[in-house]
């Protein structure tokens, strides 16, 4: 990745509603999950819900869409492993780049769970507070304004992950760009913290993650995440 000539993210054409911001994330949160062959199942009626959406923000779901469409879902599956579990610059997990498996980690999860809690989301136990597929779905059914101000707050990490994704050819950069695409413009200061965190890499201590190594959380209700 050239830390030097970051590349413009895409920006959409015409201003979302909330409406469409919220289904953007909805949508996100569906398409970044583990693609088990009963999620597989609801593609097409993900891609109805994507056809509501201005086609500037469309354009980036639809060749995810499009790839698990068409895909066998044992090589999807293998393809989502290899992409975001295997490859520490590609982790779903949010805190993860600032902090690795390390103790200060821990507080950064605390700050997820309590948001989740302020805002009434009750806890299970299926995956840490920072996994980008349940933020976005908590900004977009639980907490709009609260799960935006999280995901503002980690503009930098989502923007690393979109230039990770697009540089490695995967089809899942388009779904960061649309997440990228609701919020707001990345500044100078973002632009530096991308290149720190490209160039130092997550911290490799693994220490610290008590009581979440063993306390991972998703909705209550919700189906398990991997």
């Amino acid at each position: 990745m050239n830390l030097l000539k970051l590349r413009r993210r895409p920006e959409p054409a015409v201003a979302l509603s909330d409406r469409d911001r919220r289904l953007v994330w909805r949508l996100c949160a569906l398409l970044l999950d583990y693609p088990s062959v009963k999620a597989l199942e609801f593609i097409g009626e993900l891609a109805d819900a994507a056809g509501e959406l201005p086609s500037s923000v469309r354009v980036h779901l639809e060749p995810i869409i499009e790839h698990l469409r068409s895909g066998a879902p044992i090589a999807l599956a293998q393809e989502y492993v290899e992409t975001f579990d295997m490859r520490r610059r590609a982790s779903l997990h949010l805190s993860y780049y600032a902090y690795g498996d390390t103790r200060k980690r821990g507080m950064a999860l605390l700050r997820f769970k309590h948001a989740y809690r302020h805002a009434g989301m009750e806890l299970g136990d299926e995956e840490l507070p920072d996994f980008l597929p349940v933020l976005l779905e908590f900004a977009a059914t639980v907490d709009p304004v609260g799960g935006e101000r999280l995901l503002g707050e980690h503009v930098p990490v989502l923007e690393l992950l979109r230039l990770s994704l697009s540089d490695s050819g995967s089809p899942y950069s388009g779904v960061l760009a649309a997440v990228t695409a609701t919020l707001p413009p990345v500044t100078t200061a973002d632009r530096r913290r991308i290149a720190e965190l490209a160039a130092q890499g997550p911290p490799e201590e693994e220490v610290g993650l008590e009581p979440f190594a063993m306390d991972p959380l998703s909705f209550t209700g919700a189906e398990g995440r991997r």
